[in-house]
């Protein structure tokens, strides 16, 4: 497919849109450029059914507030599911749904293509930061 074939095909998909499409495709992309989505999403299809904890210790940095937003935001969308056993103390598991795991698979092309392409992004980066140095 040409890049030209690609970008009728890309707009082709975004005029069959309805508005209330549109609105849901950009909610749910978000996770795609969401740091710590795409990091519970890549730790879950790693490691399978984990703990709120132990989500936690796998992804440094995320606090637990930001964490328990995302894991709700995930299985908003269906990326995730959480079940809670209803114990005492409470136990909660979270695992990817079916659509979550091709969530990530989708995401591995585009993984790929910014490995690929990093030293280009880093040459590119340079030279702007360069030419912009004196603003």
């Amino acid at each position: 497919m040409t890049e030209e074939d690609v970008i009728r095909h890309s707009q082709a998909a975004c005029d069959a849109l309805s508005t209330e499409d549109d609105s849901l495709k950009r909610e749910v992309l978000t996770h795609a450029g969401n740091r710590w989505s795409l990091g519970i999403v890549h730790v879950l299809g790693v490691a399978g059914t984990l703990r709120h904890a132990e989500i936690a210790r796998r992804l440094e940095g995320v606090t637990q507030r930001m964490l328990t937003r995302s894991l709700r935001q995930l299985e908003r969308d269906g990326l995730i599911s959480r079940l809670d056993y209803n114990e005492v103390p409470p136990r909660v598991e979270y695992c990817l749904t079916p659509i979550g795991k091709s969530f990530l698979a989708k995401m591995v092309p585009l993984w790929a293509w910014l490995i690929e392409n990093a030293e280009d992004f880093r040459t590119a980066r340079e030279r702007f930061d360069a030419s912009h140095s004196r603003d």
